[in-house]
Order: C-alpha cells, then sequence, then structure tokens
C-alpha cells in the first residue's frame, strides 16, 4: 500500500475499492505498522487540536507574539452571526476558522501544522466550515482527513511544503490542495475528482510568494490562509462539477518545485520581498494595530 506519486495512488483505489482516505489509512498500517486503532485515535486528536484552535479565536482575540494580527476572527463571527457576511454563511465560515487558527499559532497556541503551522488555518478551516454547515459528526470528518495526508504526503515526497524552499504556494497551496481533496472525498467525489480538486488549488496559488512581515508567521499569512480555504472550496465545486483542470496531479507538483526552485530567495521567506518590504511594512512597530 505504499504509494510513491498519484498515479499510483490512483491505482491501488481502483485495484483496491478503495477511496483515497481507506488506502492512506492502510499505508499507516502496513507501512509505518501503526494499528488501525492508533491510526484513528492519532487523527482524532489532531481534529480535537484544529476544533479548539479554531473556536478560540473566534469566541475571543487572542494576544500575537509579534502583535501584528489578533481579533480578526473574532470579528468575522460576528458579521456571520449578524448575517451580514457577503461571502454566503459556508465561506464565511471557513474564513473566519482559518484565520483563527493563524490567530492561535501566532500566539504560540497548540496548532495541527497541517502541512505547516503557516497554512494550518486552511485545512481546519474548510472542514470545520462543511461540518457545520451540514451537521456532520467528528468520526464524519476522519475519511477526509486521511485524503488530505495522501496529497500533503506526495507534495512532501515529490515538491516541498517549505516556504523557504518553495515559496507560499508550497505552504498555502499544499494545505489548499489537501483541504480540496478532503471537501471532495467528504462531499462524495471520486479519488479521481479529489486529485482534480487538489491539482486546480495547486495550479490556482501557483507563483504565490513567501513574504512575512518582519518575519513573522501572522501578516500577510493569516488572510492568506482564508484565501487558501476560499481556493479550496473553490476548487472542490469545480472537481464535483466535473469543470476543474484536467491536470494530472503530478504534473502540477513538479510544476510548484520548478516554478519554487526559480523564485529569488527575497521572496522565499526571507521578508526581503513582497509584502514585506512596501515601505509601511519594513518597520514592525509600523505594522502593529
Amino acid at each position: 500500500m505504499n504509494f510513491k506519486n498519484a498515479h499510483e495512488l490512483l491505482e491501488l483505489c481502483s485495484s483496491q475499492g478503495m477511496d483515497i482516505g481507506q488506502v492512506m489509512v492502510q499505508r499507516e498500517i502496513t507501512v509505518l505498522e501503526h494499528s488501525q486503532e492508533e491510526t484513528f485515535q492519532r487523527m482524532r486528536r489532531a481534529y480535537s487540536i484544529m476544533k479548539d484552535a479554531a473556536g478560540t479565536a473566534r469566541k475571543t482575540p487572542q494576544k500575537t507574539m509579534g502583535g501584528l494580527i489578533g481579533g480578526e476572527a473574532s470579528r468575522l463571527e460576528k458579521r456571520r452571526l449578524a448575517g451580514q457576511s457577503i461571502c454566503g454563511s459556508l465561506m464565511a465560515r471557513a474564513i473566519s476558522c482559518a484565520m483563527g487558527v493563524l490567530e492561535v499559532n501566532a500566539s504560540m497556541g497548540l496548532i495541527v501544522a497541517a502541512p505547516t503551522a503557516g497554512s494550518s488555518g486552511v485545512l481546519p478551516g474548510v472542514l470545520l466550515a462543511l461540518q457545520e454547515e451540514h451537521g456532520l459528526t467528528d468520526e464524519d470528518m476522519l475519511p477526509p482527513l486521511f485524503c488530505a495526508a495522501a496529497v500533503g504526503y506526495l507534495i512532501s515526497r515529490n515538491a516541498t511544503v517549505a516556504g523557504a524552499e518553495g515559496g507560499c504556494q508550497a505552504e498555502v497551496g499544499a494545505a489548499s490542495a489537501m483541504a480540496a481533496a478532503a471537501a471532495v472525498q467528504l462531499m462524495g467525489g471520486t479519488p479521481e475528482q479529489c486529485l482534480r480538486a487538489a491539482s486546480t488549488a495547486l495550479a490556482n496559488i501557483l507563483g504565490l510568494v513567501c513574504d512575512p512581515i518582519g518575519g513573522l508567521v501572522e501578516a500577510p499569512c493569516q488572510s492568506r490562509n482564508a484565501m487558501g480555504a476560499s481556493n479550496a472550496l473553490i476548487s472542490a465545486e469545480l472537481a464535483l462539477a466535473d469543470a476543474a483542470l484536467d491536470i494530472p496531479f503530478d504534473e502540477m507538483v513538479d510544476a510548484m518545485l520548478a516554478v519554487g526552485k526559480s523564485m529569488p530567495s527575497e521572496l522565499r521567506e526571507t521578508a526581503l520581498g513582497g509584502v514585506a518590504a512596501c515601505p509601511s511594512c519594513r518597520s514592525r512597530g509600523v505594522c502593529k494595530k
């Protein structure tokens, strides 16, 4: 059950009659030698942490280390509850959850790096929003979480999820691809549709630079997590309607890696270019609220 790329993953899904999440569970059991119960318990724990992080910031503004962000998730939640969101209920939930997790991360709270701390809000943002909208249980969320894990594993194995190596397209892009695939599986899509959603999500963020203001994982990281969650939902919708990009996931991962390698160092987490180089952002003091 040890697959090295998306082509092999889809072959396993077809030959074994499994979805992506099921194949990933079997990989955990056979390759990593974890029991099935241990495998599911670890994922339950991860999802519990995601929920706690998002819920904390949606209710109470957090004091972050750099002071560049704080309180955004709760303000978004107030607009949603007041029926003022222009994004609709699902998207409003997704972006408030995504931004909330980043707020908790920046305040040194407990989060799940999925796949990194700087992109940790995307996957919980998407899955929590879908769970709340559709009245699903935590157990319902486990199979799509394993699907997301498979996509993250493939990107990590064949490219990178590090902003210092591939830019934000490698961090938020990977998280968005993971969330897009998970959303498709959750909503009954096929393995092929899951990976088309993931490929589309990567394509939509291809070339996104990593330019943290003051070198802190706060801004523009937080709003980019909201964007990543939105992109994942869009990509999932396109895939479920068979309207997504028809580019094999393996090819898109290769393209993302090539683009990352071509980026100058100023655009790869050094805070020397992009948004971080704007005159108003060169000093952390100027950016503080």
